[in-house]
């Protein structure tokens, strides 16, 4: 990279991690991450790092213009589909360039029983067709789309207590991956899950509970990602991300 360059990394996930860290390294980078605060006790990443909402696009790309912005790098939750709207209007009127760092979704293998919908609310609506005992992986936001479902008996997995009304019968078990194949094979006999939900955020950390479900045999919910904004450029890791920073492009 020539000249000294400012970079944004809209971050919160491991890949976002790994390039702050990657680039905090670099003599003529100034990173800054950006986390949306939503965590109670995040992993922090190398370099500056702010919390907090910028108040929409116009507030993102005033804080662009403010801060001198040369390049930012959208590396939040592929479900994180607000801030990345915003990212790509905000970049596009202050004429910054902008990049998406998005992880490979989950694929279906053979074995796999996956159900695919396209929203948390259609997952509520098949779910009681496929079990009684649930696995609820989608995080701690959105898991009042499943409160109404009275019969069904709930094991609900999140990093921090949820927010919003939960299913009356649940279990509510605060957990942070990665997550090894033992460990949920255990939890999923221990609780008698019967049927997995999951948000398809790709990655390894929580990858083993696909694995999982294949062996017990066990159906799977798994809800489609939310499209990308149009005519952003995406790649799929960290050295793609970095490459992109060094291709000479402004």
């Amino acid at each position: 990279m020539s000249g000294r360059q400012r970079v944004l990394v809209l971050g919160g996930t491991t890949e976002a991690r790994q390039l702050a860290g990657c680039l905090a390294t670099v003599p003529n980078v100034e990173v800054t991450s950006s986390l949306a605060g939503r965590v109670r006790d995040p992993v922090l990443p190398e370099g500056e790092v702010r919390v907090g909402g910028f108040g929409g696009e116009a507030g993102l790309a005033r804080w662009l213009v403010e801060r001198s912005i040369h390049r930012v790098i959208d590396a939040t939750h592929p479900f994180a589909a607000t801030i990345t709207s915003h990212a790509a209007r905000a970049a596009t009127q202050v004429h910054v360039p902008l990049l998406v760092l998005r992880r490979p979704a989950w694929v279906a293998g053979p074995g796999d029983r996956w159900h695919e919908v396209g929203s948390l609310q259609e997952a509520a609506r098949i779910l009681p067709h496929l079990g009684r005992r649930p696995l609820l992986t989608t995080g701690r936001q959105g898991v009042d789309a499943f409160a109404h479902l009275d019969d069904l008996a709930f094991v609900v997995r999140t990093v921090d207590p949820p927010d919003v009304p939960l299913p009356r019968r649940h279990v509510l078990l605060l957990d942070r991956g990665p997550y090894t194949l033992v460990d949920e094979l255990d939890l999923m006999v221990r609780h008698g899950i019967d049927v997995l939900v999951t948000k398809n955020s790709g990655g390894h950390a929580t990858a083993a509970k696909l694995e999982a479900a294949r062996r017990r045999g066990i159906p799977v919910v798994v809800v489609s990602r939310p499209p990308l904004p149009e005519g952003v450029p995406v790649v799929p890791g960290v050295e793609d991300a970095l490459a992109w920073l060094g291709d000479g492009h402004r």
